[in-house]
């Protein structure tokens, strides 16, 4: 889901930064795309580690390159029942998809309320609001996002940054592709959402673009949920 976001931000004239842990895989992203012209660098680094994290900023500052749009993607899912989960699963998740939008938002919310001015979008999920068994530390982390949002948005509006959160529904991407692959579940993904199909990464470009631009200029803390349906139905 990453790559098809910073995919579609450069397509529609975005200098793009690509992150990632892997700095080879970080790299052959970057070449893919310079090779459609689109105008795309990387720099890997970890989104759960507070001193990397300030270190990228600090490299972006003295390099002069201002981060005017955010987008905040990183996440892992372990899903276990509650009773079998230890404590240091539960801390990787809640530390790569909700301490990590708290850390790289501080740094860049520090640098575009200087500015007065950008735009950060926060990754949630249907899980922001509804819950399934197995997915504890994961359910957890994207309410968190959700509420992270909105906070943003409280300090930050005055400001001319606008904060706001994207919520998938079921996408068929890397961390889904074993539900994907469980006839049963997925049966129950396509019976449950009222387009009676799994959403792709590309249908969540439209609402990361709309964010990302001036035309969202007065929308703040919200989270847009797109989900076929999901959310909208019992």
């Amino acid at each position: 889901m990453g790559r098809a976001i910073a995919e579609g931000l450069a397509r529609a004239g975005a200098k793009t930064i690509l992150n990632g842990t892997n700095e080879r895989t970080v790299g052959e992203a970057v070449d893919e795309l310079r090779t459609q012209g689109r105008d795309v660098e990387g720099l890997a680094f970890d989104v759960a580690n507070e001193a990397e994290i300030v270190s990228a900023f600090q490299e972006f500052d003295a390099r002069q390159v201002n981060i005017d749009i955010l987008v905040n993607n990183a996440g892992i899912q372990f899903r276990k029942p509650i009773v079998d989960l230890t404590g240091s699963e539960w801390q990787r998740v809640i530390d790569v998809n909700l301490t990590s939008v708290f850390l790289i938002g501080r740094e860049a919310g520090r640098r575009m309320v200087a500015r007065k001015y950008g735009k950060i979008i926060n990754i949630g999920s249907i899980t922001s609001e509804l819950a399934r068994p197995t997915i504890a530390p994961y359910g957890a982390s994207k309410g968190g996002v959700k509420m992270l949002t909105k906070i943003m948005t409280a300090e930050w509006a005055k400001d001319g940054v606008q904060v706001n959160g994207i919520g998938p529904g079921f996408l068929k991407t890397d961390m889904n592709q074993t539900l994907v692959d469980d006839s049963d579940f997925n049966a129950w993904v396509k019976s449950r959402t009222p387009t009676q199909r799994w959403g792709s990464p590309d249908d969540i470009l439209g609402t990361v673009i709309y964010l990302a631009s001036p035309a969202s200029d007065f929308v703040n803390g919200q989270m847009i949920y797109v989900d076929g349906g999901l959310l909208a139905v019992i």
